[in-house]
């Protein structure tokens, strides 16, 4: 049976080989799923805040905008022209506040990246390791 200078035949080299890269995946889908899981929390933990924030501000709000139509009302600006006032600016902060959540939201942010950048890395690894073994049996 063939050997290589170590003592060990190919088909073991083979298994060896076999049985790393299985390891090797096994670990990278664990890494991913970790990482997978983290960011996920994170999101769920950003929207739990977020809604809770909500439902604090709503009331405390409504009772501030009547307040605000109320002064300018009390300036000497008609209630309708008042309520459109503020009502505006309260629409452009809301808009604002919306853009800034979905921004929070996007998909990138539980792409597994650390896991996927450890992937190239060991796929460029193994790329060398294959090179260097053809260029010493070429040699």
């Amino acid at each position: 049976m063939p050997s290589v200078s170590n003592g060990r035949s190919i088909p073991e080299l083979f298994t060896d080989v076999i049985t790393q890269v299985t390891t090797l995946l096994r670990k990278e889908g664990q890494l991913a799923r970790t990482e997978l899981s983290e960011n996920l929390g994170k999101m769920a933990t950003g929207i739990g805040v977020m809604v809770g924030g909500a439902v604090l501000l709503i009331p405390a709000l409504v009772i501030l905008l009547q307040a605000a139509v109320l002064g300018l009302t009390a300036q000497g600006l008609a209630a309708g022209w008042s309520a459109l006032v503020v009502g505006g600016v309260v629409l452009l902060l809301g808009l604002a506040l919306l853009f800034a959540g979905m921004k929070r939201l996007k998909v990138e942010a539980i792409v597994p990246t650390k896991t996927i950048h450890q992937f190239q890395q060991d796929v460029s690894v193994a790329k060398d390791q294959v090179r260097f073994t053809d260029e010493q049996r070429a040699a």
